[in-house]
């Protein structure tokens, strides 16, 4: 491995040498070490040997490739933290593209016995230099890997096929069993029927069992067992009506090969949610479940604040950290803040603009069948998140897909779990779960929320004729929209507070979030304004809104809007504004009662 100077290393990152030097002391650059007084940094991560910035791992999943020929961020600690207790099954429930699948291959690579030298692939990262007690387990397990993210069908017997198809592929990876002496012809024929695709339903459903078996006969050593988004097929058995066919599948697969399995050396296991309640696990009283409220393993899914600095600083955009933090910092895993990895390294890739990333990498189903089921309580907190507070529930992380029919306060727990809240406080309970403050974690997930708040209620159609409203600066059509609005989507009861119109104003001007930064109840000049909208170029207004809400009958609507109005001019709430060189900014209160609504501007 080639070494170069902390102090030439400090220059190239853009960064001081004193910060650099703790930071090699602390143990965060994987591969520093000392000579006498000084440190020396692995070259190959500052850059690679022909001088260019490393791209960026968009979409790998691949260990290998990812450590070879992309910026990696360093997550093999993971190991270390799981050999100090070595569990025999471990469950990790995250959120969607934070990591998982890649972290899984990082397993496979590291324990899989395999005809290649896979340790080059560690070497010079964190878990080398734990020492000979960690690294003697590398490279001498078989491995069973099986990876459902992509399993996503119309219907169960397409999905069967699916999952058919993967087990096929799995054992084409271990053709070796074939001509195994340690093996008879009746288990070598069990194996090629896998192979082939040709066994029936029963032999599918303890395939994990039985090729776990094999592998063990033919190493003289157990197997490893790794299922990456188990829970996938069955969300789409949820939402495509296949549920039950995936759950008496799953539960056969999951107990053939994790339960009582003599030949399991450890198991591993990703998903969103834990499908506890369904007895897929039934009987596993050896399941570690690892969720985002536990301290076990919190910082390896997702980036950390210091590893978002880094990467910011290695692609010489340290300057960016404050707006990367506005848009998609804000997870709590356990103690550790989180920041989304896969919006942050198309963030940095995109030459720094934000945008909603994440909306695009998979279905936002849940949401959708919420919103369709919430009540009215619940729609009113819909719109308390957005307007940036918080809203007090029970989370239950053995949560499970029917139960938003059947309990619509288990909201709360699939939002929270499959990362559309963060949690800001948590109140353990005596039986496992939580009571938790929750709220929307960033900008992102705000703009997400209200998109599909609006999708899902048809409403997206107006919030585009209100936007065009705004942009015109035409009060009387924007009042007219606002009551048509109001008219056709909220009840006689949801007006009940200022709260309510916040929430639903920010939801409606989230169509604007790909030429404005949205910002609510934020201090400028004397005190806070209800919603800002600072635009992203400067050649566009921006605007203000100030909110009243006339909380009686006699109160006169139009007085109100002029008072929001005035308040705006005498709280300066311009100001901040100014400070970012937006000049030409059109000021608008806006009076409410019930569904009636009185627009001014300056």
């Amino acid at each position: 491995m080639k070494y170069i100077s902390a102090a030439d290393a400090a220059k190239k990152l853009n960064i001081t040498i004193r910060r650099l030097q703790q930071q090699c002391a602390e143990g965060k650059i994987p591969g520093a070490k000392k000579d006498g007084r000084r440190w020396l940094v692995p070259q190959n991560i500052i850059r690679d040997s022909d001088g260019q910035k490393k791209p960026l791992p968009i979409g790998i999943s691949d260990y290998k490739v990812a450590t070879s020929d992309y910026y990696y961020v360093d997550k093999t600690m993971l190991i270390k933290d799981f050999l100090d207790k070595k569990p025999l099954v471990s469950l990790f429930t995250r959120p969607r593209r934070f990591g998982k699948t890649l972290n899984m291959d990082m397993l496979r690579v590291f324990f899989e016995k395999t005809g290649e030298d896979t340790s080059v692939y560690f070497s010079d990262k964190a878990i080398w230099s734990c020492g000979k007690v960690y690294t003697a387990y590398q490279g001498q397990y078989p491995v069973i890997f099986l990876s459902f993210k992509d399993v996503k069908c119309a219907d169960w017997q397409e999905t069967y096929r699916m999952i058919i198809n993967l087990i096929s592929d799995e054992c084409n990876r271990h053709l070796e069993i074939m001509n195994s002496d340690a093996l008879n012809e009746h288990e070598k024929e069990r194996f090629k029927q896998l192979l082939e695709g040709t066994a029936d339903s029963a032999d599918y459903q303890l395939s994990l069992k039985t090729l776990s078996l094999l592998l063990h006969k033919h190493y003289g050593k157990e197997t490893v067992i790794i299922i990456d988004e188990y829970d996938t097929p069955i969300q789409q058995g949820h939402t495509m009506g296949f549920y039950k066919e995936i759950i008496a599948f799953m539960r056969n697969f999951f107990s053939g090969g994790l339960k009582d399995n003599s030949h399991l050396a450890f198991g591993f296991l990703t998903g969103i949610l834990r499908v506890a309640k369904e007895s897929i696990f039934s009987g596993l009283n050896n399941l570690t479940v690892n969720s985002i409220l536990d301290e076990q393993y919190s910082a390896y899914f997702g980036f950390t604040k210091e590893e978002v600095r880094q990467m910011l600083e290695y692609y010489e955009r340290g300057d960016k950290f404050d707006e990367v933090c506005e848009w998609y910092d804000g997870y709590l895993f356990g103690s550790t803040e989180i920041f989304n990895p896969w919006s942050v390294i198309n963030y940095v890739s995109e030459n720094c603009f934000p945008k909603a990333f994440w909306q695009s990498t998979g279905s936002n189903d849940i949401i959708g069948e919420i919103v369709g089921e919430a009540n009215d309580e619940i729609k009113e907190n819909l719109y308390h998140l957005l307007s940036g507070k918080t809203v007090t529930s029970y989370v239950d992380t053995g949560v499970i897909y029917p139960e938003v029919q059947n309990n619509p306060y288990s909201i709360y727990s699939f939002l929270l779990i499959a990362g559309y809240l963060k949690v800001a406080k948590v109140y353990p309970q005596h039986d496992g779960n939580y009571m938790c403050d929750v709220a929307i974690p960033n900008k992102e997930i705000a703009f997400v929320y209200s998109k599909e708040v609006l999708n899902r209620t048809g409403k997206t159609s107006a919030a585009i004729s209100i936007q065009q409203a705004i942009f015109s600066n035409d009060t009387q059509k924007l009042q007219k929209l606002l009551e048509e609005f109001m008219l056709s989507s909220i009840s006689a009861f949801d007006g009940s507070n200022e709260s309510f119109y916040h929430g639903m104003m920010l939801g409606l001007c989230a169509v604007l979030s790909s030429r404005y930064r949205i910002r609510s109840n934020a201090e400028s000049g004397y005190g806070r304004f209800d919603i800002a909208l600072i635009p992203i170029s400067k050649s566009d207004p921006g605007f203000i809104f100030e909110f009243k809400y006339a909380g009686k009958d006699s109160d006169n609507l139009d007085a109100l809007a002029g008072k929001a109005l005035a308040q705006i001019e005498e709280k300066k709430y311009e100001t901040e504004l100014n400070s970012q060189g937006v000049i030409n900014i059109t000021k608008i209160g806006i009076a409410f009662r019930g569904k009636n609504a009185v627009v001014k501007r300056n």
